[in-house]
């Protein structure tokens, strides 16, 4: 090969090497957008002199309103707001420690997680508190204690399980009353075992998937607490929620280090088919907890103080007077 035409190649080469491209989105890009400041734009609800700390979740009831903890002095830690964002109603200002894990039953109870506290805690959708598992400021392993408790899952029998947690690597299950029933796995890296269980979700035959988030892993299992699968290609799982249909929803970063480093930056929402655990469409999003609303829409915790609302539109035009070219659409 000529000299000059082969060092004119070694060169090309190296600067295709050199400009790294947009890695394209799994899936497909999902054709969402998001307003970044619910409940403070385009009209602020909170109470005059209110703001939110870190955000830890997000919780949506029967008649779409969204149910949000966050950390901060300036408010009370468990809140509630309309579809729309308005205000309604709060709690919890000498109940919790520091709030993690929210959800919410086919009753319209409401589940609190407390990791500061050790417990577990039931409520009506105002406030009133049905039910507390665990002793506070008390860490244990037993059928009376949890080590900072992150997340519940809910059984089609009213059952409920408790993912324990950030201080130990197990998940108790609980009798709808609150009866203790069982409890399985122990810190490690093999199937069963756990390295942060932080979020779990239950699909309509009662199968668990449960994020161990540390071992950048989704882990299936039985009601019964046997191991059926695990999913590793999704990297650090945050927060699950599964719609009606078995429909999966993720929140997730890249790896457990990325997810410590960027504090929850950084990740993304992503669609998953639960017979195969391929990745149906994606997109970038922040965040902690993640929860459906009623109309395709999702309600995204972030720790930096902020409620995430990403609805189903897709922008048509650009902004400015020449519009200039869009990203493509592999939708399209």
């Amino acid at each position: 090969m000529n000299y000059k035409i082969s060092t004119m190649l070694l060169c090309a080469s190296a600067a295709i090497a050199a400009e790294q491209g947009w890695y394209p989105h799994e899936g497909s890009l999902m054709k969402y957008s998001v307003n970044i400041r619910f409940t403070e734009e385009p009209e602020d609800t909170l109470p005059a002199g209110w703001k939110f700390g870190r955000v830890s979740a997000t919780a949506v009831d029967s008649q779409g309103n969204v149910y949000v903890v966050q950390r901060g002095k300036h408010a009370d830690p468990l809140l509630v707001f309309s579809p729309n964002g308005k205000y309604l109603r709060s709690w919890g200002k000498e109940i919790f420690v520091t709030p993690h894990g929210l959800r919410i039953d086919r009753n319209d109870n409401v589940f609190v997680t407390d990791i500061g506290a050790h417990q577990v805690m039931k409520f009506t959708k105002d406030g009133e508190l049905l039910l507390k598992l665990g002793t506070k400021g008390v860490p244990g392993t037993d059928d009376k204690t949890f080590n900072r408790p992150t997340d519940i899952g809910f059984a089609s029998n009213g059952d409920f399980y408790v993912t324990d947690g950030y201080g130990y690597s197990r998940v108790v299950r609980f009798s709808a009353a609150g009866k203790y029933l069982t409890s399985w796995g122990k810190p490690g890296r093999g199937p069963g075992e756990f390295q942060v269980p932080h979020s779990i979700v239950v699909d309509s035959k009662g199968q668990l998937y449960i994020s161990d988030r540390e071992n950048n892993r989704i882990q299936i299992f039985d009601g019964n607490g046997n191991f059926i699968r695990q999913w590793t290609h999704l990297g650090a799982t945050q927060g699950m929620v599964m719609r009606p249909g078995d429909d999966l929803w993720i929140l997730t970063h890249r790896d457990n280090i990325e997810n410590l480093t960027y504090d929850t930056l950084a990740g993304r929402i992503m669609h998953i088919d639960i017979k195969t655990g391929k990745i149906l469409g994606a997109m970038e999003s922040p965040g902690h907890w993640i929860a459906a609303g009623p109309n395709h829409d999702f309600f995204v915790a972030s720790l930096t103080g902020n409620v995430f609302h990403w609805y189903p539109r897709w922008l048509e035009h650009g902004i400015g007077s020449l519009d200039p070219p869009r990203p493509p659409d592999p939708n399209r």
